[in-house]
């Protein structure tokens, strides 16, 4: 790992997706720590209309915007000030726009090895229709996110859960989560959730995961089967009794009308699980 990117709007979430990923970096000995802020533009509602149709803000807008960026300008001089003297090195980038989109942008630039962002999860409508920044990024990003929601030390991670059906060969994935079981030196429980709607005996489960651990010679893991209503539910349920500290699992990516009317089961567990949670965008 030599870069990790970490989206970052100065709330209690993105410090401590911050503070992960710089207790993560003292982890190895040469890493880059890639702090990115977006200043979204004001609010349209506050723009008046000029000749051709643009919208320009008004005057108070102006002044907000200009010392909010200038604000942000001195937080990161601080911040870079602070881990000066660190092992690793942090920069850091202020973007002006929309956040899902600058957030995409520098991923595309700087080709991290880690997006780490922090998360409250959403629900109801926001849920349905929407979603969070972070569950965009998880949806599309071309290298995994990892996101977090709490205060928490990578450093003493000992078990994650990989969620899977196994039915795929996942050459990419497999080879990310034996890397990613080797940068936490943690226990891999490999976990098949079985539904009432898509139900199996647990012979059949138990030899696709046997035969994955073989393939990619996976050691230090250990096959479980767990029985939940849905595969979400059982997900989140499986991390609680184990007590785990990251469950990783991989994503297709869907968007539109696929996304709307199947949802995502991995962005379902980023919203509502407690703990972090690795995700990667696997081809289709």
């Amino acid at each position: 790992m030599t870069k990790i990117l970490v989206p970052f709007d100065f709330s209690e979430q993105a410090q401590n997706a911050l503070d992960f990923s710089i207790a993560l970096a003292g982890k190895f000995d040469t890493i880059e720590v890639s702090v990115l802020n977006v200043v979204e533009f004001p609010s349209t509602s506050g723009f008046q209309t000029m000749g051709g149709g643009d919208m320009v803000p008004d005057m108070d807008n102006q002044i907000f915007f200009i010392e909010l960026v200038d604000k942000r300008k001195e937080q990161f001089e601080a911040l870079k000030k602070k881990y000066a003297e660190s092992n690793f090195s942090l920069s850091t980038k202020i973007v002006l726009g929309n956040a899902y989109q600058g957030i995409s942008a520098s991923i595309a630039d700087e080709e991290p090895d880690l997006v780490v962002m922090g998360s409250k999860g959403s629900s109801g409508l926001e849920e349905i229709l929407i979603g969070s920044n972070t569950e965009k990024v998880v949806r599309n990003a071309k290298c995994p996110v990892l996101t977090v929601k709490a205060a928490t030390d990578p450093t003493k991670f000992k078990k994650i859960v990989f969620a899977s059906d196994f039915r795929e060969s996942q050459d990419e994935l497999a080879n990310r989560i034996k890397a990613l079981q080797k940068w936490f030196d943690a226990d891999l429980y490999l976990v098949i959730i079985n539904t009432p709607g898509s139900f199996e005996t647990t012979r059949e489960s138990a030899s696709r995961i046997k035969m994955f651990a073989n393939r990619y010679d996976i050691e230090h893991a250990v096959a479980e089967i767990y029985n939940s209503n849905s595969e979400e539910e059982g997900i989140v349920e499986f991390a609680e009794d184990i007590d785990a500290d990251l469950i990783a699992m991989a994503t297709h990516g869907r968007t539109g009308l696929a996304h709307l009317l199947t949802g995502s089961i991995a962005e379902d567990v980023v919203n509502h699980a407690k703990r972090p949670v690795w995700t990667f965008k696997v081809k289709k």
